[in-house]
């Protein structure tokens, strides 16, 4: 009937109603076989894909044969079907490399499922390293259900990537809440991650709510728990807001720990940063005022001393040594000065030679006192009793100068 419907003529078939629905039922079988072979060689050309990447064919090749993967006319299925043939004589020879490639589409798929260690475990020809024909086999069986499976609830899984996804936005922000230099950042960053934040706090618990009830009708439909990462689902979404207030409580206490402490620090140094700095090292700077300021008043004290009575008369004419405590002056002495200077040295002179007191003694007293004077206490102390021997080793010199008195 079909020979006849195609090669007459037009005025040689009958169109009757019989006629008519045998060309309908011929199409209708028409349109099934080509539907047929276009998903032979869709299959074919997965296939071809798969392999192809099991055994890392270049680019080239792939290029090379390009022109048969569309279509599915006879010459076009002919050549998927040596391809494949083709592939899987290279697959036997690679054993090790195939299987390997399918242990690493298994992975990804695992994680795409959440299976969770024991689920993984299941699959114990993952662990073998034995490599055989068999194995591979049953590796490539392995990787063709869970694809299904994955697709038969691909819907389900998503959504809860989208959970997963917004979850660890929502834990980055609130890590970025507590982070003091959140607030040098420019642009209006912290306004969008403010708002982002208040507006996952308020999504997350719905999406939490949709995915529960959708896990639980297909836990009722395959009569079994749905398992993330070795869990329940909702088991799995306590666990981890349990640990988020577990984390927040820890830096609240970690946060407390170091105000206390800084605390201390403001008690026992001031709370000043210059305060606490004059205990530790000193900057270069302040040591340089440091060391011009530290001049003391017992050195300033002793170098008045010491020049005041090198420049003053050793002996008057009453025999006592006189001091007179007075500052050096840096400048030029005027000339009033200086002639008040000569009759000091003249007089002193003849106050040695009359054998009065000696213009040594000063000087050795004066470096065995300020030399040894590190305080004004100690520096007194000195001087008094330098006075006292001096005294008294003058009314000595005087009694053996004047016997008769």
């Amino acid at each position: 009937f079909a020979r006849e419907a195609v090669f007459e003529g037009a005025g040689a078939f009958c169109l009757s109603l019989d006629n008519l629905a045998a060309l309908k039922d011929l199409l209708q079988q028409l349109e099934g076989r080509r539907a047929q072979k276009e998903a032979l060689c869709e299959e074919l050309r997965s296939r071809i894909l798969t392999l192809w990447d099991w055994l890392q064919v270049p680019p080239e090749e792939r290029e090379a044969f390009a022109p048969y993967m569309e279509g599915s006319r006879a010459g076009i299925m002919n050549a998927l079907h040596l391809e494949v043939d083709r592939l899987e004589e290279l697959k036997l020879q690679n054993l090790q490399e195939v299987v390997e490639a399918i242990r690493a589409q298994l992975a990804t798929f695992w994680d795409k499922c959440f299976f969770g260690e024991e689920q993984r475990r299941s699959f114990s020809p993952y662990y073998q390293d034995d490599v055989t024909e068999e194995l591979l086999q049953q590796h490539d069986k392995e990787l063709v259900e869970l694809k299904r499976y994955y697709e038969t609830h691909q819907e389900l899984f998503e959504a809860i990537h989208k959970w997963k996804k917004n979850w660890c936005l929502f834990q980055e922000l609130e890590k970025k809440a507590t982070d003091p230099s959140r607030f040098t950042n420019r642009g209006g960053n912290l306004l969008k991650e403010e708002k982002l934040r208040a507006k996952l706090q308020k999504t997350l618990p719905k999406l939490e709510e949709e995915l529960r009830v959708r896990v639980e009708l297909w836990e009722q439909e395959h009569a079994r728990d749905f398992l993330v990462n070795g869990q329940r689902f909702m088991e799995h979404v306590a666990e981890q807001w349990r640990l988020h207030h577990l984390e927040k409580e820890k830096e609240r206490q970690e946060r407390q720990l170091k105000k206390s402490r800084q605390t201390e620090e403001e008690m026992l140094y001031g709370s000043t940063p210059n305060k606490r700095r004059a205990l530790g090292v000193t900057t270069p700077g302040k040591a340089r005022k440091l060391n011009i300021t530290t001049t003391t008043p017992n050195s300033t004290i002793r170098s008045a001393l010491r020049g005041s009575v090198l420049n003053s008369p050793g002996c008057l004419s009453g025999g006592k040594p006189v001091r007179t405590l007075s500052r050096v002056v840096a400048k030029p002495p005027s000339q009033g000065q200086m002639e008040h200077n000569k009759e000091n040295v003249s007089q002193l002179n003849r106050t040695a030679l009359s054998g009065g007191c000696t213009p040594t003694a000063p000087a050795q007293r004066n470096g065995s006192i300020y030399s040894v004077a590190s305080t004004y206490s100690e520096f007194a102390h000195g001087l008094s009793k330098a006075s006292k021997s001096e005294h008294r080793s003058h009314v000595l010199n005087s009694t053996a100068s004047n016997p008769d008195s």
